[in-house]
């Protein structure tokens, strides 16, 4: 069944009825909650909730929810951070690519697939080399070069172009320029990243060759919110893979590609199916 339904995130110091705040709200007003998940940070103190309900025979008009709820937990609380959403909302993605096909065609794949409900409005990169299967998709697709001499001015062009479209998030599809702080801080927790799991031991421009011969024994890839300290964002998906002396630089190079696109798709979907709650530099991700 295809149900029209709201999602509230929110955080707060934990303390006690804060859970029977909400749920009575919604039981006063015929919500019927069909998902809760909860967490309480034990070393911070502090409580994270997602709550989903279904708006069949909810008594508030969908334009009035959030409002409401803003009226409810400011009447209560000063210090809750939280954020509503229904699931009929169709985010609008730009993608950023480089040259690396492995992350942009498996984001491009879900995406005609209908597997995600999103738009992607438009497509950027320093390069053209990608541009064909945008074109196949009637995605634009924006060739704009980086220099050092012109990254401020193109950087400009580029958040016009975000502005322009409505944009809800970005993915770096392994996009190789580094954004700059007055880019990231217009975008916060809007921006998703992938690299793998090799840094910070292993930088620079070959780091499964530098991995290889230090004969590591796993590889993985790491999705994170990006922030203007680089590859050190709230982190919202990782995994690993084992290799052996038997995976040669090709091989833990083609592992590598494989486990970047997963990781990074998985982040993709927690974000657009409001599954996140990003606090100090952490993530809470609900299942």
């Amino acid at each position: 069944m295809n149900l029209n339904t709201a999602i509230l995130l929110m955080h707060c110091p934990d303390r006690i009825g804060i859970l029977t705040t909400v749920n009575n709200f919604l039981l006063e007003h015929n919500g019927n909650i069909l998902s809760l998940e909860q967490h309480v940070d034990s070393a911070d103190k502090r409580f994270f909730m997602r709550i989903e309900w279904d708006l069949k025979d909810f008594k508030i008009k969908t334009e009035d929810i959030e409002p409401t709820i803003q009226s409810l937990l400011e009447s209560k609380y000063s210090d809750v951070k939280w954020q509503l959403s229904f699931n009929d909302w169709v985010p609008r993605m730009a993608l950023f690519v480089s040259r690396y096909e492995h992350c942009y065609y498996e984001l491009l794949s879900r995406y005609e697939s209908k597997e995600w409900n999103i738009e992607i409005p438009l497509i950027i990169s320093n390069h053209n080399k990608l541009r064909t299967a945008a074109e196949r998709l009637n995605i634009p697709y924006y060739h704009i070069p980086i220099t050092k001499e012109n990254k401020a001015i193109q950087e400009h062009k580029q958040l016009e172009l975000l502005r322009l479209h409505n944009i809800d998030l970005i993915v770096l599809a392994r996009y190789m320029q580094i954004l700059s702080p007055n880019f990231v801080d217009q975008y916060k927790d809007k921006i998703i990243n992938i690299h793998h799991s090799f840094l910070p031991a292993f930088m620079g421009a070959d780091p499964y060759r530098s991995a290889f011969e230090r004969g590591v024994k796993f590889i993985g890839a790491t999705a994170h919110y990006v922030t203007t300290d680089l590859d050190e964002g709230p982190i919202i998906a990782q995994d690993v893979i084992s290799i052996s002396h038997r995976d040669s630089i090709k091989n833990m190079k083609r592992r590598g590609r494989s486990i970047e696109k997963i990781v990074l798709a998985q982040g993709v979907w927690s974000h657009i199916n409001s599954k996140v709650i990003s606090y100090k530099n952490k993530t809470v991700v609900f299942d």
